[in-house]
């Protein structure tokens, strides 16, 4: 039985290690104070193998650890002043008197000194700045290789081999004609030229911009057609283009566009829309507020913002700013305007609206004074400023066949003087649906469908 530190010695216990080994772990005391002082370790020869560390006793290695802990810490030497550096000596070789005979790693003690106080390490250098009008050289561009991700490499992959996917897209076989005919039976002819032509400019009239734009129809004498081109061509973009297109009758003078149009559940006109112009100009305005104050066209799906004919025209006259209002309550909510225009050249209200437009249409008839004032804007435009001429190079001709008994010479006279002033020019023939009473696209001609929808392409082509 091993004693403890704080056990008595039994009568026999003396006696037992007196012919006998130690024990091979011995009672090691709490504190180091009370630990009695170990005998001198007998010197080892060098003829005697090294004791293995399994016959150390705790004690021994105890008394090790006090002793280092107890050593006082080495003195560093003082750096000498930069002498010549000696040569490195050779390190002592371990002899047997010298050699550590335990095997039992002791752990390493660090002196306590005072550490001496260490420089920070200096700042990054940076480039000075360049002396004014010294120019620095550029850092070389990086190479091809380091330009090309793995994501450029894949897509010049893809563009280099065929792709499976059908790059362009087929034609729709013939509808119309002998050759739609034919592919009613089962064959698939291309459409002919004159098809063709009315699929471009279907698809011309059918694109959406970005923000809104605003048609101007004008010319400066009556009767010349401006209200029936405003009508077709808010119906045809209307038609073909989707919702979103508004008829605007910015005419101070007896205008008629609400008198050639369908009337709505109210008479309200543009005087009723413009106190309330802040209101739908708000947050809180909705496209349905609007229904208030314009009159849907169900069959041709634009809307109608009337004027009041009835009054004189100083009371249907309004400023330059109530235009501006009535413009962006109309460009808020709609994709396409188009304003019909009156006479007065002069007049604030028909010189604000050209200063929105983005477009010009001018509307003529064959009759030689319509097409001479049609041509004498254009010349007035010009000389305006800078965006008006610019407006009146860019600027469609439509020209009306009002009367029936017009010969194609006399057609064809007009047309030809236009080209010289505007962008393009479309011809209109004679319509009897046209003279008169509320004006639909449907109810028109083939013929004559076919030439507004050549007009609404022409103006498409100059957004």
């Amino acid at each position: 039985m091993m004693s403890g530190p704080h056990e008595e010695a039994t009568p026999g216990s003396s006696a037992r290690r007196r012919g006998e080994q130690p024990p091979l772990v011995e009672s090691v005391p709490l504190f180091s104070t009370d630990a009695p002082a170990a005998p001198p370790r007998p010197a080892r020869t060098p003829s005697s193998p090294a004791q293995p560390p399994y016959r150390r006793t705790r004690a021994e290695a105890r008394e090790d650890r006090d002793q280092q802990i107890t050593a006082p810490p080495r003195p560093v030497p003082p750096t000498p002043a930069a002498p010549p550096a000696p040569p490195a000596p050779t390190p002592p070789v371990a002899t047997p008197e010298t050699a550590p005979t335990d095997t039992v790693p002791r752990l390493p003690v660090t002196p306590r000194t005072t550490a001496a106080p260490t420089q920070a390490p200096p700042a990054p250098r940076m480039p000075a700045p360049a002396a004014p009008g010294v120019q620095t050289p550029a850092s070389p561009p990086p190479s091809a290789s380091a330009i090309i991700t793995p994501d450029s490499r894949r897509e010049q992959r893809v563009r280099e081999r065929d792709s499976f996917l059908q790059t362009e897209r087929p034609e729709e076989p013939a509808r119309e004609g002998a050759r739609g005919a034919l592919n009613r039976f089962g064959l698939r002819m291309r459409p002919s030229a004159d098809e063709q032509s009315a699929r471009d400019d279907e698809l011309a009239v059918s694109q959406h911009w970005p923000g809104p734009r605003t048609i101007a129809v004008v010319n400066g004498k009556g009767g010349a057609g401006k209200t029936p081109t405003t009508i077709l061509l808010s119906a045809v973009f209307a038609r073909y283009g989707g919702a979103g297109v508004l008829a605007w009758d910015n005419n101070q003078t007896r205008g008629t566009l609400g008198w050639r149009t369908d009337t709505g559940a109210h008479d309200r006109t543009l005087l009723e829309l413009l106190p309330e112009s802040q209101r739908l100009l708000g947050t809180g305005a909705q496209s349905a507020d609007l229904a208030h104050f314009m009159h849907h066209q169900p069959r041709e799906k634009y809307d109608v913002l009337r004027s009041k004919p009835i009054r004189l025209a100083h009371e249907n006259r309004v400023s330059p700013t109530d235009v501006d209002a009535i413009h962006a309550v109309a460009a808020k909510f709609y994709r396409l305007i188009v304003i019909d225009s009156g006479n007065d050249e002069s007049d604030p209200m028909w010189l604000r609206m050209i200063d929105h437009a983005d477009q010009l249409v001018i509307a003529t008839t064959t009759r030689a004074d319509h097409a001479e004032a049609g041509a004498l804007l254009i010349e007035a435009l010009e000389e305006r400023d800078e965006r008006s001429a610019r407006l009146a190079r860019q600027s469609v001709a439509v020209v009306s066949q009002a009367d029936p008994k017009a010969t194609a010479a006399e057609v064809e006279h007009v047309t030809n003087g236009y080209r010289s002033l505007s962008r393009e020019v479309v011809s209109i023939p004679f319509d009897h649906e046209m003279v008169d009473g509320p004006l639909r696209y449907g109810a028109l001609h083939k013929r004559t469908q076919r030439a507004w929808l050549s007009a609404a392409a022409a103006v498409a082509r100059g957004f």
